[in-house]
């Protein structure tokens, strides 16, 4: 069965949920799997030599179990029946997956229809993400020493990957951002059905 998988990654506090939120509710046989879901236990993470808990790392995640949770979704996607062929298109199960660090999961790298990365400046990412609250809450100098350097160390690492990665402006509206995607990802969808 065919399906269409959408990776939506980029800086925290990007926009990566709002935007596979606003899809999932405008795309057909739509499901999404947030990679936030697959933290490790606090106590399973790492502590740099500054003390800062090492969140901002694949280690700090258990991808073999998002990797399941993929892989059970593939196997039975979600398909509502379809009878007209203009909505052809709805045959195809979409699944969104968001996250801060998709890109650099080799396992993942065959799976993406789509490549999704917001961005957005140093100012706006660090006043967004001082009014979010976070368990366990960021230590004083936690942005500065740990997140933004990670953010930019794994945007550095992404200049190599083997397939097209859509950049996207973080700091425009969640209509446009939808618009654009939406747009995009219906493109997509009709090249693979041939409509």
């Amino acid at each position: 069965m065919k399906t269409f998988v959408i990776g939506i990654s980029g800086v925290t506090n990007g926009g990566k949920t709002t935007l596979a939120k606003n899809l999932q509710k405008h795309l057909p046989n739509c499901s999404v799997i947030s990679q936030d879901d697959f933290f490790k236990p606090e106590s399973e993470i790492e502590t740099d030599e500054n003390g800062f808990l090492q969140y901002d790392v694949l280690e700090a995640l258990n991808m073999e179990e998002m990797m399941s949770a993929i892989s059970c979704w593939m196997e039975n996607p979600t398909r509502s029946p379809v009878s007209t062929r203009e909505e052809s298109i709805k045959e195809i199960p979409i699944l969104i997956i968001e996250g801060f660090l998709l890109f650099h999961y080799k396992p993942l790298d065959t799976v993406w229809n789509r490549s999704y990365f917001l961005t957005i400046p140093y100012e706006e990412c660090k006043r967004r993400r001082s009014t979010r609250v976070y368990k366990p809450p960021d230590a004083p100098g936690y942005f500065d020493g740990h997140v933004w350097p990670m953010y930019l160390k794994h945007k550095k690492e992404m200049e190599n990957v083997s397939w097209e990665i859509v950049y996207l402006d973080g700091t425009k509206s969640e209509e446009d951002l939808f618009s654009q995607v939406y747009e995009d990802v219906i493109q997509e969808l009709a090249k693979q059905k041939g409509v």
